[in-house]
């Protein structure tokens, strides 16, 4: 068995995007029976890269979308993933 795909959400706690995003994920997490990790922006400086582009949603070091969930690119890189060699 092969561990679960692992998304990441760059977020900030005060941010309504973020939470809205967070909230559409739960259908394609569920489906594709990936994990999600939050991470705060403000509390990583590592992350200050993505300061003005929170939420943002990453697969490894792939940004699969900011701002709003672009479900459809989701789904193409989960896809992929899952099927990748």
């Amino acid at each position: 068995m092969t561990d679960p795909l692992k998304l990441t959400l760059v977020s900030r706690a005060w941010c309504h995007l973020c939470h809205e995003m967070e909230v559409a994920l739960t259908p394609l997490l569920a489906e594709y029976g990936a994990t999600l990790e939050v991470l705060d922006a403000d509390a990583d400086p590592t992350l200050a890269r993505y300061d003005e582009l929170v939420p943002v949603l990453l697969l490894g070091e792939q940004e699969i979308c900011h701002y709003f969930l672009d479900e459809a690119k989701a789904r193409v890189v989960l896809t992929n993933a899952i099927n990748a060699p």
